[in-house]
């Protein structure tokens, strides 16, 4: 399981270095008309606005992506759920005597997957609860071979309960692997670097005014820091403000209808 990338301090940062580099470029800016007076600051617009363009695409693709994952990791849980259902309730197919054994491990498996998402952002946690869960999966699968081969199980028992059976398995390598898909670390190092340079120009720009206005440097340092930071929250939805825990109650409602 890949580590995470904590949004608080990254925005905390974000925003410290922003203000810094503003107050940067406007002392450079006001070193360079001191300098230069006819020259003034002609020309830089065009460089400003492309860098600016740059960063709000790269922010925009970031963003969109994140909520694209995000989109796809509530689906799979209703995936999840829907193909756990399925072959718990083909478990009816097998013979009275082993239905019993057999629901009591489903159950099991429903309380070992859920444990595995409350127990976020604890990497190492997380990875024990996902070997709990395998085994528990392999279990089924034997139980459920050997059933289904009992004289007194229904005809269709393994065409109808081992293919649920590889389904439900399958969409858990699915969740896991979604859970570890993310953009490349260079990209949100990258979003870093780029604001912190939009920054400089940015109060490279303001150096022709008298007077600093720290309504507009908190308000761009702000604005630019929140959008990094609800897209970083996007991301990883199990540990920040935006979280996939009240999608979680399909599979709570799933484990209390086992009861």
């Amino acid at each position: 399981m890949d580590q995470m990338i904590a949004a608080l301090p990254f925005a905390v940062s974000l925003f410290v270095g922003m203000v810094i580099c503003l107050e940067i470029g406007r002392r450079l800016g006001t070193r360079k008309l001191a300098r230069d007076r006819q020259g003034g600051m002609s020309g830089l617009g065009v460089v400003e606005g492309a860098v600016f363009a740059l960063y709000g695409l790269l922010v925009a693709f970031t963003f969109s992506g994140a909520a694209s994952r995000f989109d796809m990791k509530r689906q799979l849980i209703a995936e999840e759920a829907n193909a756990i259902g399925t072959a718990y309730l083909r478990v009816d197919l097998l013979p009275t005597d082993s239905q019993s054994a057999m629901r009591k491990r489903f159950r099991e498996y429903v309380d070992s997957r859920l444990e595995v998402y409350r127990s976020f952002p604890q990497i190492e946690v997380v990875k024990t609860k996902l070997s709990k869960s395998a085994k528990i999966q392999t279990d089924i699968w034997a139980q459920a071979v050997s059933a289904t081969r009992l004289p007194t199980a229904h005809p269709d028992a393994a065409k109808l309960l081992l293919p649920a059976l590889n389904t439900m398995i399958d969409v858990t390598t699915t969740r896991t692997m979604a859970t570890r898909t993310h953009p490349p670390r260079i990209i949100f190092a990258l979003l870093f670097v780029l604001a912190l340079v939009c920054s400089l120009l940015a109060g490279f720009g303001t150096a022709g005014s008298k007077q600093r206005s720290w309504l507009h440097v908190t308000a761009f340092a702000a604005i630019t820091v929140i959008s990094v930071y609800v897209t970083l929250d996007i991301e990883y939805p199990r540990v920040g403000l935006v979280r996939l825990d009240a999608y979680d109650g399909v599979l709570i409602e799933l484990r209390e209808s086992m009861q």
